[in-house]
């Protein structure tokens, strides 16, 4: 054996404990960490001239002998004599054969790729892979079980007062991450991403943080924004129309097929698969609904979304805020015209504040109560919705 390598022995490393690195020679070291982990790592050079590289191989305490790192170290060396990258090589493969811990981003991407049929929408799959290569960006190039607590409070710190429901988001779906790596084998203990008795004795609860509310024009103002509306011509300045008086988001406006739509029985029936939460969801169509519906259908009555685009598609979420944008509308946003609906109802109407909210697909009354009321007060709303019409028409 030659002088410098095979420094350590598989007694050394069972009774190391102190913080640091140490060498087994030819560039092959094993780390220990804070919280005890210990893994294995190849420190090499690409070609002459460049910056030394670090290359996990695997962690010592979830089963990579001593012998398994070296022999990995070798190929991996080899690797490079012929010019290859072996960490480029290395961050396309989930788990390899030797049962190196994978790299979090490239976990992640799988493991969203294998919740797909669990969304909802094409919206949440776009959400979650931004979510996770953006803001996870800082633990993408980490092994799963290298992440720490730290690691989570750096990248949730920065934007958790200014942009809290997305971090908050963020957490929850990094905690999901983890917890499947955990329950493959690749991590073990506590997730450093969990909220309840961890991070939230580290960061702010989210009750004393100022929430953000989306800009709502004072329902009194509404009637005049309808009637500089209508004299706008354009498929999103109709379904913007057609938005207001349904007090629908605008994902369930965009995405409305003919196939929803009974217009002889004054019905739209919003499937459970595009509700924010995920229940079926009717709409009462009325008298200027049904007009607007009349007025596209030549231009979209044989495709398959009622508000479509030359390309045949949805129009996209940004179409129906340009309306506003281009209407010099600064005070208000398309979403906030839910809560103009809401406050009419409570402050101009006697209409009772659970048939409003039932209007706008909140749940009503606690869990009890939810499980034996089956009914949506359907015929109630007709009247309701038609009030708020003729209220915006006035």
């Amino acid at each position: 054996m030659a002088q410098g390598i095979h420094k350590l022995t598989a007694r050394k490393i069972t009774t190391l404990t102190k913080v640091g690195r140490y060498s087994d020679g030819a560039g092959l070291y094993l780390r220990v960490t804070a919280n005890g982990q210990k893994r294995w790592v190849l420190r090499f050079t690409p070609t002459a001239g460049a910056k030394p590289r670090e290359m996990g191989l695997g962690s010592a305490t979830n089963g990579v002998s001593l012998a398994q790192a070296r022999d990995l170290a070798r190929r991996a060396r080899y690797d490079v004599s012929q010019g290859a990258d072996p960490i480029r090589q290395r961050q396309t493969q989930v788990l390899t054969e030797d049962g190196e811990v994978p790299l979090f981003g490239t976990f992640a991407d799988e493991f969203v790729a294998s919740q797909v049929s669990a969304f909802r929408n094409e919206k949440h799959i776009a959400q979650w892979k931004m979510t996770l290569t953006k803001y996870a960006k800082p633990i993408r190039r980490k092994a799963l079980d290298e992440i720490t607590t730290d690691d989570i409070l750096g990248i949730l710190k920065p934007i958790w007062e200014t942009k809290n429901e997305t971090a908050s988001r963020l957490r929850g779906r990094i905690e999901r991450v983890l917890n499947a790596a955990k329950a493959r084998g690749l991590r073990t203990g506590e997730n450093p991403a969990q909220w309840r008795g961890h991070l939230e004795l580290l960061l702010p609860k989210q009750s004393k943080l100022k929430r953000g509310h989306f800009a709502a024009m004072p329902y009194k103002d509404v009637p005049a924004f309808i009637r500089a509306l209508r004299e706008r011509e354009g498929m999103a300045a109709l379904a913007l129309e057609f938005l207001i008086y349904a007090a629908c988001r605008s994902g369930e406006v965009r995405h409305v097929e003919w196939i929803d739509l009974n217009i002889d029985a004054g019905t739209w029936i919003i499937p459970a698969d595009k509700m924010k939460a995920g229940n079926q969801h009717r709409v009462p169509l009325t008298s200027r609904m049904i007009e607007i519906l009349e007025q596209v259908r030549p231009f979209t009555g044989d495709e398959q979304y009622v508000f479509s685009t030359r390309s045949k598609t949805p129009l996209s979420d940004a179409s129906l805020s340009a309306v506003l944008k281009r209407m010099e509308i600064t005070n208000a946003t398309v979403h906030g015209f839910r809560s103009a609906f809401r406050d009419w109802a409570g402050d101009a109407t006697d209409y009772p504040r659970e048939l409003a909210e039932e209007a706008l697909a909140h749940a009503v009354g606690n869990a009890v109560e939810r499980a034996y009321r089956r009914g949506d007060a359907f015929e109630k709303r007709c009247l309701m919705m038609g009030d708020w019409e003729l209220f915006c028409l006035n």
